[in-house]
């Protein structure tokens, strides 16, 4: 019973939990190339997700197609980054619960393929147990109620541009302590929030990756054409080319409004009497 309570402070504290029993071991080559350990998990990554298993940017934004496998790759990395690392805690962040536990149980459809037995780790709901103290924990996408874990190695923010900029404020400083990587992944959505932000102006830190709906092999032309027709040109553009449209709501161009907001413009002086002056001849 000691022992027990003692594993369950070290969780609530976000510090690295007792080796937990009962899970399995990893594979020997747990640590080897992520493309050749995902394809063991019975997933065979495209030219693409390779490059995003195998980066090792602190900072990436995965700016994808629908039906990609975005989620499957973000699986796929976590599984990895876990099974390499001992205490890794990877925390998995979404518009939704019901988002953040469906790539949880991919991760663990993953594990089953390894020999790992399936566990939670008896604090949080959505959360799957790895050797050697490894964790992946699914936060509810309120960001009231995702505070108090730490220490996290790897945060991965699914449907990203559709998570409001306070969750992603809450979420990102778990990563502080230990130097913690973080991936941004999703289809766009509005030329506004974190991930539009990221994308477009966060700089050389950030490694970018586009997948258009053109680049994957899984999408045939055909059906890109009848999604063309059927759902528009800007939606079109929008879900399959990964392009950052304005709403169709908004009454000024965004790159309207960010150019009226430049600190070093000189704002125009006039004179009230000249003004006045001016507007009665």
């Amino acid at each position: 019973m000691v022992d027990e309570i003692k594993q369950i402070r070290w969780s609530q504290m976000g510090e690295r939990p007792e080796v937990l029993e009962g899970v399995g071991e990893p594979p020997d080559d747990a640590v080897a190339d992520p493309v050749e350990l995902a394809t063991r998990m019975g997933f065979v990554p495209d030219e693409k997700q390779a490059a995003v298993l195998r980066s090792e940017a602190k900072q990436g934004i995965l700016n994808c197609t629908r039906q990609w496998g975005k989620s499957t790759t973000a699986a796929a990395k976590a599984v990895h980054h876990a099974l390499s690392r001992e205490g890794a805690m990877v925390v998995v962040a979404s518009p939704s619960e019901k988002q953040s536990a469906e790539l949880v149980r991919k991760a663990a459809e993953m594990v089953a393929k390894l020999g790992i037995r399936e566990k939670k780790d008896g604090i949080h709901p959505i959360s799957l147990v790895l050797p050697r103290g490894s964790r992946i924990v699914g936060v509810p996408g309120n960001e009231a109620t995702v505070r108090g874990l730490s220490k996290v190695t790897l945060l991965l923010v699914d449907e990203a541009a559709r998570v409001p900029d306070a969750l992603y404020n809450a979420v990102r400083p778990m990563l502080a302590v230990a130097h913690g990587t973080v991936w941004l992944m999703s289809t766009p959505w509005g030329t506004r929030g974190f991930f539009y932000d990221a994308w477009m102006h966060g700089g050389p830190e950030w490694e970018r990756v586009q997948v258009k709906g053109t680049e994957c092999a899984r999408i045939s032309e055909e059906w890109l054409e009848k999604e063309r027709r059927q759902l528009g040109g800007r939606a079109f553009r929008r879900e399959y080319m990964g392009e950052f449209l304005q709403d169709d709501a908004s009454a000024f161009d965004e790159d309207v409004v960010r150019a009226a907001l430049e600190q070093d413009l000189v704002p125009i002086e006039v004179e009230l009497k000249e003004f006045a002056r001016r507007k009665l001849r």
